[in-house]
């Protein structure tokens, strides 16, 4: 589950990426290169949301969606580990016991 999960989350960030690369910017027209707002149309120079910025919202959620479900599964893989740091923190040094003399024999 893990793999099928992990395969479809780089699909969709490959997906995601060529999506946002194709859309126009937002001052792509002439009169945004002088700093103007082009149209005065009620939704601005760009209308309405076109199909680019629909896949774009879905394949954003995809990705948040994905990302949290492979935490979680990281998460209920790795038990009784709290930090990452955790594992590798050095085992505690236990004091020893103080030395007895070997030579314990009363005097006479």
């Amino acid at each position: 589950m893990l793999y099928v999960i992990t395969s479809l989350h780089i699909v969709i960030c490959f997906f995601l990426i060529i999506v946002v690369l194709l859309q126009s910017g937002k001052a792509a027209d002439l009169a945004g290169a002088f700093g103007g707002m082009g149209s005065q149309t009620v939704f601005g120079p760009r209308g309405t949301a076109t199909v680019l910025s629909k896949a774009t919202t879905v394949a954003a959620a995809l990705f948040m969606v994905t990302s949290l479900v492979l935490v979680i599964m990281a998460n209920n893989r790795a038990p009784g580990v709290n930090s990452v740091l955790e594992g590798r923190r050095p085992a505690a040094v236990q004091p020893k016991a103080p030395a007895t003399p070997k030579n314990t024999a009363p005097k006479k």
